[in-house]
């Protein structure tokens, strides 16, 4: 048996998560990934880059020493391998590849900038092909801080994939007759991509997905139905932020963005004619470990 350690970093428009796992492998067996540890800490980047154009002071600071403690875990962990990913706040920000470098040099941690499509890609890189059907297909959403990845399947292969610079940390700060216009574009992607397929489900990833689906004590596997998540999306809407705060335990940072997320997903289902969508629990750290393991073979 032998047992090696790796770490993804996902730098996103709502938080920074490093997740670290064991990738325990035997003669003739596939790979078990097993998560050791995960750490999220809530900097809002896209709060900045989405209003202002860049990264303020304050979080630049915040950003910096989040990266010189996530070193200090990776090497406390015995980490020998890992990649560090940024995403749209990150991208669009003036000051985005300033705070790259500087990171770089305090911390040694080299950040790679990444776009929609190679960030859906990364994520693809994880089970999601265990997770389809033969019969079935399959519209994918990874909502995000600052954009949502749509990508669409059929017969286990990828017809089109397309990234709106359209996210949770966005909706929050922009009217919507400012993203009214995107809004018309995903509806018309959607609705041009899927409308020939039969049998079509959802599959949603973020996590946003991830808090609703384990709020709803559904079994690992089992999907959401549509109209669960529009029943949800009204019973969010009715509580305060601090009431969704309060009574579902939901974390500050967590508590404001939670809505738009679900409205993303609930849009895709009507616009796609989905009624169920399901929940693997993935994300871009877990794309990342995969994709430093299987590239290393």
């Amino acid at each position: 048996m032998k047992i090696e350690k790796l770490a993804g970093i996902d730098i996103g428009s709502n938080a920074i998560r490093l997740l670290i796992s064991n990738v325990i492998t035997e003669d003739k067996k596939n790979p078990i990934f097993k998560k050791s540890s995960l750490v999220r800490v809530p900097i809002r980047l896209g709060a900045d880059t989405f209003i202002q154009g860049k990264i303020s002071e304050e979080n630049k600071t915040r950003m910096i020493k989040a990266m010189q403690a996530f070193k200090l875990l990776m090497e406390v962990h015995g980490i020998k391998k890992y990649k560090a990913c940024a995403t749209s706040a990150m991208r669009e920000a003036s000051n985005g590849t300033e705070l790259v470098d500087e990171i770089f040099t305090k911390t040694s941690i080299k950040i790679d900038v990444i776009d929609g499509k190679e960030e859906a890609s990364i994520i693809f890189s994880t089970d999601l092909t265990n997770i389809l059907k033969a019969d079935t297909s399959y519209l994918y959403v990874d909502v995000g801080g600052g954009s949502t990845e749509f990508t669409v399947f059929s017969d286990g292969k990828i017809i089109n994939s397309k990234s709106f610079k359209i996210g949770t940390v966005r909706l929050l700060n922009y009217t919507n007759s400012e993203t009214k216009e995107i809004w018309d574009e995903i509806e018309i992607w959607i609705k041009a991509n899927t409308k020939k397929l039969k049998k079509l489900a959802l599959i949603g990833s973020g996590g946003n997905i991830n808090k609703i689906f384990k709020l709803s004590g559904k079994q690992m596997g089992l999907p959401l139905s549509l109209t669960y998540m529009k029943d949800y999306l009204g019973f969010l809407s009715q509580m305060t932020y601090e009431e969704r705060i309060t009574k579902l335990f939901l974390n500050p940072d967590r508590a404001d963005v939670i809505i738009p997320a679900t409205k993303i997903y609930v849009s895709a289902m009507e616009w796609s004619g989905s009624n169920k969508i399901y929940v693997p629990k993935i994300g871009l750290a877990d794309g990342i470990i995969k994709t430093l393991y299987f590239n290393n073979l």
